[in-house]
């Protein structure tokens, strides 16, 4: 039977996954250590059903599915008195979507960055809960006790200002947990990826690195914002009609990339969709965003030659009620196309949006417009946030943990990143998914469904 209450001893080190394991989303992870529970991360997942399809593939492929999902906090909320706290690593919705839903059923000090923590704060006034919740700042490479653990911010490259690694120190073990991150020389916004940190690690005794596993399946190393920029700006120079960009909104690098293309093809960027309008709202009061860089009211769009567009729009997923949808289907109210114009998809289709994405591109195509997508691209029109399998190969090399526990993945890339790890000389790997108990101390082993584990619908919420 799984257990519903847990408490770690003194001598114990655990890491427990609620959410994010055995799936890619809603992020949501325990330490615990000597009486105390740690959160790190809370986030959700888009249109997906309750049960995931790591536990019951054959009934998820008809199964209801729910706009805005989470992992359910209901093991922890259950001892919530024994949760010293929660860190939130960066500000993609599926690290920091679920806090303002969820919080109230932990009542915990949230931990995070300045970038991250401004993010936050506008998701708990949409709630009410501004003046609720203790919001904590801490600097990148900033240490700072938590209960029963130390935890040292280490700046790391990803997609997002401020992403960092977390450095947890307890008595009976030191632990690497990544979260989201890539090596990137040229991360457009922020630092270039700091090698010699992570080298130094190798020196400080790091029990267990926890993982990113989202590109383990893929060779190589994964592609610089910088040549990202580069193949947007070749393909946008080329072309004579209007040009729609659409994009992860979250991602201030590529928009910043985009408003520096616009600038040297003579063209004027306006943004569509709240979430673009918001992270640039944030970006600009953060100081990650360039004074020099101006954009135009989206409203202004339409009076502007074809040849000096360039919109930025949300919907590269397919939502249906997102600019790009209204756009492809000529209903938007500011922006309309016409033939010889193009859409650039500056992404990736996330698993399970295909269809989605294939009806767009099919709207579109008919009115004919045209869409280049960035899998059929011979130049680099996106640039993913994860690291593949060459930069965890140097991640082990450098960092010398005694075990790699891979997570933030699917199955196939646990098992992927495993064998990476055992391949650069890591003994002990654990692969296990949502509510298995990782015990790090004081006998390393990991217990299958120690505590019941599940999904919360929380857009209505």
């Amino acid at each position: 039977m799984r257990i519903t209450s847990l408490i770690p001893g003194p001598q114990d080190l655990w890491f427990l996954p609620l959410g994010g394991t055995g799936e890619i989303g809603m992020n949501m992870n325990l330490y615990g250590h000597d009486g105390c529970w740690l959160m790190v991360d809370c986030g959700v997942s888009f249109d997906e059903p309750l049960t995931p399809a790591y536990r019951q593939p054959a009934e998820t492929s008809s199964a209801h599915r729910y706009s805005v999902v989470a992992a359910s906090p209901d093991f922890i909320a259950q001892q919530k008195e024994h949760l010293c706290g929660m860190i939130i690593t960066h500000a993609h919705e599926d690290h920091i979507g679920a806090v303002p839903y969820l919080w109230q059923r932990l009542r915990c000090p949230v931990y995070t960055t300045p970038f991250t923590a401004e993010v936050l704060r506008r998701k708990l006034v949409q709630k009410g809960l501004i003046n609720k919740v203790p919001v904590i700042e801490i600097s990148p490479g900033d240490s700072c006790q938590i209960g029963a653990f130390s935890v040292t911010w280490l700046a790391i490259t990803h997609s997002i200002p401020e992403p960092n690694a977390l450095l947890v120190k307890t008595p009976v073990g030191n632990v690497l947990h990544t979260a989201d991150w890539k090596i990137d020389a040229s991360p457009v916004t922020g630092k270039p990826f700091d090698a010699q940190l992570y080298r130094s690690l190798g020196e400080a005794n790091i029990l267990a690195l926890v993982g990113d596993s989202t590109n383990a399946t893929r060779p190589g190393f994964s592609v610089s914002e910088r040549n990202c920029f580069d193949g947007l700006l070749s393909t946008i120079r080329s072309k004579q009609g209007r040009v729609v960009v659409t994009c992860f909104g979250s991602n201030i690098a590529r928009l910043i990339s985009l408003a520096r293309i616009a600038q040297k093809t003579g063209r004027y960027m306006a943004l569509y969709g709240r979430s673009l309008q918001n992270m640039v709202s944030i970006a600009r009061q953060q100081g990650y965003w360039p004074n020099e860089l101006t954009l135009v009211e989206p409203s202004h769009i339409g009076y502007l030659p074809a040849g000096e567009v360039l919109a930025v729009v949300t919907g590269s997923q397919g939502e249906s009620r997102a600019a790009l949808a209204r756009i492809a289907h000529d209903t938007h109210p500011q922006l309309t196309l016409d033939k010889g114009d193009c859409v650039i998809f500056s992404s990736i289709i996330i698993p399970g949006n295909e269809a989605d994405v294939e009806k767009l591109v099919k709207a579109l195509s008919a009115r004919n417009i045209e869409v280049i997508q960035s899998e059929d691209s011979a130049l680099p029109l996106h640039a993913s946030g994860h690291p593949c399998a060459e930069e965890l190969k140097l991640m082990y090399q450098w960092v010398k943990p005694e075990i790699a526990i891979p997570v933030h993945g699917e199955p196939e890339h646990l098992q992927a990143h495993a064998l990476i790890a055992r391949e650069t000389g890591v003994v002990k790997h654990y692969v296990g998914l949502n509510g298995d108990l990782y015990r790090l101390a004081p006998q390393p082993s990991i217990k299958r469904n120690t505590v019941i584990t599940g999904r919360v619908p929380v857009n209505e919420m």
